[in-house]
């Protein structure tokens, strides 16, 4: 009944023995504690003492085990260990003593762990197991690589837990090398036949970067668990192959493995990366069918992945629904309303969280707020919860934060007092810092203040062609055409090359791809013409091209021919033609919206009564009967 976790049955056959022993007791002690029941076991422990029953070499283990997971501040391992020092069996009994090592390192008490470790007459390899796994699940992980070579210096012999413990540090600590040479004495000594081993190894050369190599160990293994296939799938989604890892996912369906909470937020992270909202959908009906879609990681990872697909309102049906939440959840929801820049929930989302009380906000948080507050253009309460975040939370700013509040300002108007900021930080000023001040300048048109941030990021990141385009772009907007070309000159004398904008539309399984003035696709004429009929309806409803930001000196309608022929205009199109009416229209672009696609579609949005969905390098937008979701302000 214990073993089963039938705690009232195995309580009533206890108590309905009229002679009791210490294996009657000792069964129920080990049963409650293997299923996290604490209080019953250490109440079965007391019982046991006050008839008099003598605990052994079994019973300790059990109770030392209750004892880690007991309410914090908890005396009773301290006072077990005091008893079995009493009876004997400490420090002698290596089990026993393994068992109270485990106890002190589980309950935070690593000063007595360390005594009691040091006491120890034999030190076997369990002993060293439990320092090695207890340091990695702390986040020591040097710790742990220590006590592996004190093991090997002891004479030792590393078993199976030895040998994922040590991988699992190498992975926490990213230390490639180590890792890498211990791959080769796990092959020597046959250790890379064990399925968990494989499994360690698939996960450490995916935390290191390496994906290749954790699939090239994933292809060798003869026997592969669900674990395998998960930690293939994190392997690949951590060194963003989000496709890679959605195939591993369908392997692991077709290799007959059923889904589990751990794959499927996984799984559900690679949706996210890819902004596959439709992968990600059909996802949310696989939990819903294996009875997980409650269970938090995945509601979790479902609230992320909506929120990061643009799916605000089914990422909010998720998070209304869920029993409990945890800060991932909190972040995530905040981040979704972030995502479409729309602050005053992002805030109400934000306060929620405060007044629960269930988990306090960390720096993530801060970063997802305060992003909110930029997109949204609340300047004044983003600026206040930046100015107020180490005196409320305790929360020291880093440099993400500076980054965002940066932009908060920058798109506020206020670029002067952005640099200000940035002259004064602690630290110093990241590439996304310079960059979000270049691009503020860009939209107010401060070209000298611009032309510095643009000076900054050439010395960080000398081969990033998007920095050269946006100085260049900026002074052809205030028709320093002289000074834009030049910059683009000094770009191709380097040889750094501007990556071409792109849009694309998903449409039947197929991804169609535009370029501006894309003439190849096989639909191109009936683009075209629809572009053209959608062009004199918007200009009755009172449409003007936006030709501001047109990059070359060119007469004013050459320059509206120009901005006609963008590649989001060219997808949207295509939607048009095919998507029918009721579907919401999604594209993706690569480059930020310009300012006249962005006022076209507001207007298309109204004319063909249709809602559009675009996605551009900073955040979503939806347009949705003449309006933007961002308010203009993006």
């Amino acid at each position: 009944y214990s073993k089963l976790d039938l705690p009232a049955a195995a309580a009533s056959a206890l108590a309905s023995d009229p002679s009791p022993t210490v294996v009657s007791f000792t069964a129920f002690i080990s049963g409650a504690a293997q299923h996290a029941r604490p209080l019953p076991a250490l109440s079965a422990f007391a019982a046991m003492l006050r008839l008099g029953l003598r605990p052994n070499d079994f019973t300790f283990p059990s109770a030392f085990k209750a004892a880690a997971s007991a309410p914090p501040r908890s005396a009773a391992g301290p006072q077990i260990h005091a008893l079995a020092i009493r009876f004997g069996y400490l420090p002698a009994d290596a089990f026993v003593s393994c068992a109270a090592l485990d106890m002190y390192f589980k309950t935070g008490r690593l000063g007595l762990a360390r005594r009691l470790f040091e006491e120890m007459p034999n030190r076997n390899v369990v002993a060293w197991n439990a320092v090695m796994t207890n340091a990695v699940l702390d986040g020591r992980p040097l710790e742990t690589v220590q006590a592996y070579f004190g093991l090997r210096e002891a004479g030792g012999m590393p078993n199976v837990v030895s040998v994922c413990a040590f991988f699992n540090a190498c992975a926490g600590a990213l230390l490639l090398l180590p890792g890498s040479q211990f791959h080769g004495f796990v092959v020597k000594c046959g250790f890379d036949m064990d399925v968990s081993v494989s499994n360690a190894m698939v996960d450490f050369y995916g935390k290191c970067r390496c994906a290749e190599k954790a699939k090239m160990v994933f292809d060798a293994m003869r026997v592969r668990n669900s674990v395998s296939w998960c930690s293939m799938v994190v392997a690949y989604a951590q060194n963003g192959a989000e496709e890679d890892a959605f195939a591993v996912y369908l392997g692991a369906r077709r290799a007959g493995e059923e889904p589990t909470d751990f794959m499927v937020s996984s799984v559900l992270t690679t949706c996210a990366g890819l902004l596959g909202l439709d992968l990600g959908r059909a996802l949310h009906a696989v939990a819903v069918r294996s009875c997980i879609d409650a269970n938090i990681f995945v509601a979790s990872a479902l609230v992320d992945m909506y929120g990061k697909c643009g799916g605000v309102e089914d990422a909010q049906h998720v998070f209304s629904d869920m029993p409990q939440r945890n800060l991932v959840t909190w972040n995530a929801m905040i981040g979704g309303h972030a995502n479409i820049g729309d602050a005053i929930n992002a805030l109400a989302v934000f306060s929620d969280m405060i007044a629960s009380g269930e988990t306090a906000p960390n720096y993530i948080t801060l970063v997802n707020v305060i992003t909110a507050c930029s997109r949204g253009g609340l300047t004044k309460e983003g600026y206040e919860l930046f100015e107020t975040m180490r005196e409320r939370f305790g929360i020291e700013p880093r440099t993400e934060h500076y980054a965002c509040v940066v932009d908060l300002l920058g798109r506020a108007g206020m670029e002067e007092r952005a640099y200000e900021i940035i002259q004064r930080m602690p630290m110093r000023p990241s590439i996304s810092l310079w960059g979000a001040l270049l691009g503020a300048c860009k939209m107010h048109g401060k070209t000298e203040l611009g032309r510095i941030a643009a000076e900054k990021l050439f010395e960080l990141d000398p081969q990033d062609s998007g920095n050269h385009v946006l100085l260049s772009n900026m002074l052809a907007s205030a028709g320093r055409w002289a000074e834009a070309t030049y910059v683009r000159k000094e770009m191709k004398d380097v040889g750094i090359k501007k990556d071409p904008g792109c849009s694309w539309i998903t449409w039947k399984n197929g991804v169609h791809v535009f370029h501006a003035k894309d003439t190849k696709h096989e639909m191109n004429s009936e683009i075209r013409a629809l572009l053209a009929k959608l062009k004199k309806q918007m200009q009755a409803s009172g449409y003007m091209p936006d030709t501001q930001y047109s990059l070359y000196d060119l007469e004013e309608e050459e320059k509206e021919s120009e901005v006609f022929q963008h590649s989001e205009k060219l997808a949207l199109a295509y939607g048009l033609i095919h998507i029918p009416p009721g579907v919401p229209i999604r594209i993706t672009k690569n480059l930020r919206i310009c300012v006249d696609c962005h006022r076209a579609f507001k207007f298309i949005s109204g004319i063909v009564d249709r809602e559009i969905i675009v996605r551009d390098n900073n955040r979503f937008h939806h347009f949705k009967q003449y309006e933007c979701s961002c308010k203009d302000y993006w």
